[in-house]
C-alpha cells in the first residue's frame, strides 16, 4: 500500500471560518448591548454581558486556529505503513504508531462523525501536551478511554472513506 495524504478543505474551512466570525460578532453585540437581549429567560444583563464575552473568547480562539489551518501547506493526515501523522485538529497528536493502535471505532457525538483511536498507552499521548491541549485531550481521554479521535470536519476527504482506507491500513500493518 502506498501512503496517502488528506489536505484540509477549503470550503470547509470557510464555512468555519464565517461561522466563526458571525459568532464573535454575537459576542460584541452581547457585550455592548446587553440590555436589548434581555428576555423572559435572560433578565440578568450582567449573564448576557458574560455570556458575550465568552462567545468572543471561544469563538476568536477557534478563528484564530482555523487561520492558522486555512494557510497551512501541509497534510492534515498522513497514512502509511508506519501509522497516522494527525494534524488535523488542534487536539491532534501527531504521529500515532500501527503498534499503539489497540482498536478503532467510530462513533457520533451531535451529528458530528469521530473516530475513536484506542491506544496501549494512552498517558504516552497525554504527557507529550500541555496547556489547553492537554486538559482538552485528558477530557476526550475520560470521556471515551483514548485521548486520540479524529474527525473530517474539516478535511477534503468523506468520513466514510476515511474510516474505511485507516481500518484498511490498521488491518494490514497493526502487527509490524
Amino acid at each position: 500500500m502506498n501512503t496517502i495524504e488528506i489536505k484540509s478543505s477549503r470550503t470547509k474551512l470557510i464555512l468555519l471560518l464565517s461561522g466563526s466570525l458571525i459568532f464573535i460578532l454575537l459576542g460584541i453585540f452581547l457585550t455592548v448591548n446587553p440590555d436589548k437581549f434581555t428576555s423572559a429567560i435572560f433578565r440578568n444583563v450582567i449573564f448576557i454581558r458574560i455570556a458575550g464575552i465568552a462567545a468572543m473568547l471561544f469563538f476568536g480562539l477557534c478563528l484564530i486556529i482555523l487561520i492558522k489551518s486555512f494557510f497551512t501547506k501541509k497534510f492534515n493526515l498522513i497514512i502509511n505503513e508506519k501509522g497516522i501523522i494527525d494534524n488535523s485538529s488542534y487536539v491532534s497528536v501527531g504521529m500515532i504508531f500501527w503498534s499503539d493502535i489497540t482498536s478503532i471505532k467510530s462513533i457520533n457525538v451531535m451529528s458530528t462523525k469521530f473516530l475513536i483511536i484506542n491506544v496501549k498507552d494512552p498517558t504516552k499521548y497525554l504527557n507529550n501536551e500541555s496547556g489547553i491541549k492537554k486538559k482538552l485531550l485528558e477530557r476526550t481521554y475520560k470521556t471515551y478511554d483514548t485521548p486520540i479521535s479524529i474527525s473530517s470536519n474539516t478535511l477534503a476527504y468523506n468520513f466514510d472513506e476515511l474510516e474505511k482506507v485507516i481500518s484498511k491500513f490498521y488491518n494490514e500493518y497493526k502487527s509490524h
